[in-house]
């Protein structure tokens, strides 16, 4: 059998090297080496949108100093907005933990002083409107959502902008992460007013705090279209200028997808808007969206609208824009990850443990392959039932390969077995092994999601290694109802597979090793029955 054990190997070390290309495929993916051309149709951005607050510079912390801080509470979000620019600088969910302070709220915007930045400005194009520098006025400094009221109204009157009047519109939403951002504009003049808005994110390239290490996450910009669908933006690819998305467009959004979590623009359906990228100062990246504004009369007044959604990202984000449930990225399995997830959303509604959904879910998946997984072991039972008189043959032979392999040909023929028959179905359940794998690692509602003892989080690895070190034993165990190899170095390999294996599984979320137990265990009794019975027959054959 040492054929069938060496290409069983090779079959789990590809399933590590699907992983791994999963990992590069996140951390370095592709160049896309052609430079931005700008568009003849391009909307006029003058230099109040490339002109970006570098948060270290003296000349911002004057201008700090002439805002204050309007502080919002809904029963979901915590938003700071600071008049100085209208941009929220701050913004948490209380529904959802800090990864590394459970105690405290996810801080998805943040404004910091050579720390950790990321804000959500907006502002109007064109001589004397407020941008994301100019300063704006409020009535008050607190509003909080309560009673049955469904929404709060954050409203920002514009100073020092002459005879046009402006107010920018913060609409927050109960039970709800979406937010209306809106300009409405007053001609006082007696000239026709053309200008446009622009609403973008400014962040930093760090990583977000708290994630699993050696496990792949995106952060980064991404814009969908309908044409194009989803395209993801690296910062390293703005900032050396080689990115290629549309520029022009009449659907879809524009945003910074994170793990667990987005940030996105979505202006109106069928409203022109132009994306935009850039680099700037202080390792800062704008990523964002103009959206143009019908020429305004004179004493007349106009208006534009856009949501910004900030929230956990689930696939059903979908309902509120078309393609922004692909913010949850399964990767290259997604027609197998979602029916997945699907079902342990369903069993999770029934049991309301999200780690005794993954073993009911195992049972099912094992349940499913069951047919397969009888036809493996039976291969490796009739494998070691025959051991000894393979073993033999290959003394008889040992310096003639030839008449070996015509020996072991006519003895696989005669007993009826397939030497590579445990292997296909094996091949089959790894791409459902990698599914799970991204199911479970991009479902923020795995995040935070305890189920007994010291597991308080199915989401990140075991903090004391104890689920890796029980899946290393149950392969070990495995291991001791397969045939031992005849190859000395294919059996030292055997051996130390369960090692290997328990050390790259101290770096995977604990629903996924879990999973790995829960299915090498079912393995073991089923293996073990059907050993059993046929090493019985044989014996009583031979």
């Amino acid at each position: 059998m040492d054929f069938q054990r060496l290409f069983l190997f090779l079959i789990f070390s590809f399933s590590l090297v699907l992983v791994w290309d999963g990992w590069q495929r996140f951390q370095n993916p592709q160049e896309i080496a052609r430079q931005i051309t700008p568009s003849n149709e391009a909307i006029h951005k003058p230099e109040a949108i490339t002109d970006l607050a570098d948060h270290s510079s003296p000349s911002q912390e004057q201008r700090n100093a002439g805002g204050k801080i309007i502080t919002i509470k809904t029963d979901t979000l915590h938003v700071e907005i600071n008049t100085l620019g209208g941009e929220i600088q701050q913004l948490s969910f209380l529904k959802h933990s800090d990864a590394l302070d459970q105690s405290k709220s996810f801080q998805l915007f943040e404004k910091g002083i050579k720390t950790h930045n990321y804000l959500a400005q907006s502002g109007l194009l064109g001589t004397n409107m407020p941008s994301h520098n100019s300063l704006f006025i409020s009535d008050r400094d607190h509003y909080e959502l309560s009673g049955t009221a469904d929404k709060i109204e954050v409203r920002l009157t514009a100073v020092n902008t002459g005879v046009v009047k402006v107010s920018k519109i913060f609409t927050f939403h109960k039970d709800g992460y979406l937010i209306g951002v809106s300009f409405e504009i007053y001609n006082g003049s007696t000239e026709p007013l053309s200008t446009a808005a622009y609403f973008q994110f400014v962040r930093d390239d760090k990583e977000p705090a708290g994630g699993i290490r050696f496990v792949p996450t995106y952060t980064g910009a991404a814009v969908f279209t309908e044409k194009e669908k989803l395209q993801k933006i690296e910062f390293s690819a703005i900032e050396k200028a080689k990115t290629d998305y549309p520029k022009q467009s009449d659907n879809g959004w524009i945003g910074i997808l994170q793990h667990y979590f987005v940030a996105a623009w979505l202006p109106n359906e069928h409203e022109k808007r132009e994306y935009f990228t850039r680099k700037l100062d202080s390792g800062l990246f704008s990523v964002g969206a103009v959206v143009p504004i019908q020429n305004i009369s004179a004493r007349s007044e106009g208006s534009v609208n856009v949501l910004l959604y900030a929230g956990p990202a689930i696939s059903s984000l979908d309902n509120i824009a078309p393609g922004l449930g692909l913010s949850v990225d399964y990767g290259w399995l997604t027609i197998v990850a979602k029916p997945m997830f699907w079902m342990m959303t369903w069993l999770h509604q029934w049991v309301h443990n999200w780690g005794v959904a993954i073993i009911l879910l195992t049972v099912l998946i094992k349940l499913l392959f069951f047919p397969l997984s009888a036809a493996s072991y039976r291969s490796m039972a009739k494998m070691r039932v025959v051991a000894p008189k393979l073993e033999k043959i290959k003394k008889q032979y040992a310096d003639d390969r030839e008449k070996l392999n015509q020996a072991m040909m006519e003895l696989y023929k005669t007993e009826k077995i397939n030497p590579l028959g445990g292997c296909l179905p094996v091949l089959i359940q790894i791409p459902v092994f990698i599914a799970l794998y991204w199911s479970i690692l991009e479902s923020v509602e795995m995040r935070g999601a305890p189920f007994f003892g010291w597991i308080h989080d199915l989401s990140a690895a075991d903090p004391y290694y104890i689920l890796p070190i029980i899946m290393g034993a149950s392969m070990i165990l495995q291991s001791k109802l397969n045939p031992t190899p005849p190859d000395p170095m294919q059996a030292r390999l055997m051996k130390i597979m369960p090692i290997i294996f328990s050390v790259v599984f101290f770096f995977f979320p604990a629903g996924l090793v879990l999973y790995s137990i829960v299915n090498n265990m079912l393995s073991i009794g089923q293996q073990w029955y059907i050993t059993r019975g046929l090493v019985a027959q044989g014996l009583a054959k031979h």
